[in-house]
């Protein structure tokens, strides 16, 4: 979209940009402003996972970025974002190279979606960062994402946000490796579903009707044994005191001895 007008840029924004005569030197600091003038929202939840919590130069990151949240969707496009580094470059992350800009400008330290990429369903995106070389210490990120109604137009119904963080450059031996998820907004959102593990009894060939009378075979085992049991050890005896006719037979032969 041309620059100055009231319009969203679908394709993709950043650096400096002239939004109805007012210059946004940095979309991804200031804000989607040609969205909202309004400033940022809680309503709108920024969300970046697989962060680690510091980083190994030159090593490269796969993250996630998603929005959730805004206002419902009413044409093709959903959402989008503008995203700067101090140091290290910027990339599309596995699985996300046609809805990524790369090196907006020629500036490999940002990155914008692509047409294609403001009509995610989900609105999510794989980020990939190759992390500076030793020496460059803190780096900070900074990202602003709107979700939009899709209707191309500035709008208070559309809704941004701006995430900003910082990760500091592992010095010693042993980094952790660990990762986390960081955001911003009000945090209404729904848990990731659970990692399934194992094999379910429907794929293993065991229809649920199997599996139960599978259940009752064993049960009917074990009171069969419980059973025999009881019969064992009370059923043969008549004059039963605390022991059984055998065990009484074999207490008198001891005490016989030689007799």
């Amino acid at each position: 979209m041309i620059p100055g007008s009231s319009l969203g840029f679908s394709g993709g924004i950043g650096g400096t940009q002239d939004n109805s005569g007012d210059e946004i030197s940095d979309v991804a600091e200031q804000g989607c402003l040609c969205h909202n003038g309004d400033g940022p929202t809680n309503s709108v939840t920024v969300l970046m996972d697989k962060v680690p919590y510091t980083y190994i130069p030159s090593q490269t990151y796969e993250m996630k970025l998603q929005i959730i949240g805004g206002p419902t969707k009413e044409g093709h496009n959903t959402g989008g974002f503008s995203m700067r580094v101090d140091f290290g470059s910027l990339a599309a992350g596995a699985g996300s190279e046609a809805d990524i800009h790369e090196a907006v400008e020629g500036d490999s330290q940002t990155l914008t979606h692509t047409t294609d990429g403001a009509q995610t369903s989900d609105m999510a995106w794989m980020i990939s960062w190759t992390a500076p070389e030793a020496g460059n210490g803190i780096v900070i990120f900074r990202i602003s994402a709107n979700s939009v109604n899709g209707d191309n137009a500035q709008s208070d119904a559309d809704n941004w946000n701006h995430l900003m963080f910082s990760l500091p450059e592992e010095t010693r031996e042993g980094a952790d490796e660990r990762v986390r998820t960081i955001f911003v907004g009000d945090g209404n959102i729904e848990p990731p579903a659970a990692e399934e593990h194992g094999v379910s009894l429907h794929d293993m060939g065991a229809p649920l009707r199997a599996h139960w009378l599978g259940l009752l075979g064993f049960l009917s085992v074990i009171l069969v044994i419980v059973f025999c049991g009881f019969m064992l050890r009370y059923g043969f005896s008549t004059s039963y005191e605390g022991r059984s006719n055998l065990l009484r037979l074999r207490y008198h032969v001891n005490r016989r001895g030689d007799q």
